[in-house]
């Protein structure tokens, strides 16, 4: 096995600062939101759902994506805060993979963020029982409509209902692909002592 195979690619140290670097990265290659991750909750009884949102904000304090409260994710939220994100570049053959704890971010936050999309999106957040069966694709059109009216001339109320979650990383994972699917694994655990992290088998 030549040198090159040998050199670890996944350095010791900051698990936060490396992920800074690998979005960065990703955010100049991938093709289509660069910011999708996988979120992955459970029901109170263990039965696990996931689905893609979009990290929205992230830093020392954790990643941050937004939801309606009412919706499947949001009621799973509520009865269990430990959840798991995958952000998967397929542009860098890479994965980072994050266990956590939730807390919901302040409503000065949710706001600032609600009324930076766009105004149709916003629209959209206020028309949306996220979730919740729908009899007719034009009855979600009329809500919008009515909605759009509603607030014609003046700003877009957010819904009470509406705001963002703000993970706690306990563990991360990266993974890079590696020739001869001879890949690279390093996790990374936080105690009260920092990060502390160590190669796991592909």
């Amino acid at each position: 096995m030549d040198s090159e195979q040998a050199r670890e690619v996944i350095p010791h140290g900051d698990p936060l600062a490396l992920f800074t670097q690998w979005y960065d990265e990703a955010r100049g290659t991938e093709p289509n939101d660069s910011n999708a991750m996988a979120l992955a909750t459970a029901t109170p009884d263990g039965f696990p759902s996931v689905r893609m949102v979009l990290l929205k904000g992230h830093g020392p304090d954790g990643f941050v994506f937004y939801t309606n409260g009412r919706s499947r994710k949001g009621g799973e939220i509520a009865a269990n805060p430990q959840v798991s994100l995958l952000f998967h570049w397929k542009s860098l053959r890479r994965q980072i993979r994050i266990e956590g704890v939730l807390s919901p971010v302040s409503d000065a936050e949710a706001e600032a963020y609600f009324h930076s999309r766009a105004r149709d999106s916003q629209l959209g957040a206020v028309a949306s029982d996220q979730s919740a069966p729908l009899d007719s694709r034009e009855t979600f059109l009329a809500r919008y409509e009515e909605a759009r009216a509603r607030f014609e001339g003046g700003e877009v109320e957010r819904p009470a209902h509406w705001g963002g979650w703000r993970v706690r990383p306990l563990a991360m994972e990266f993974w890079q692909d590696r020739p001869y699917r001879l890949h690279e694994r390093r996790r990374f655990e936080h105690s009260a002592n920092g990060w502390a992290s160590t190669l796991l088998y592909p």
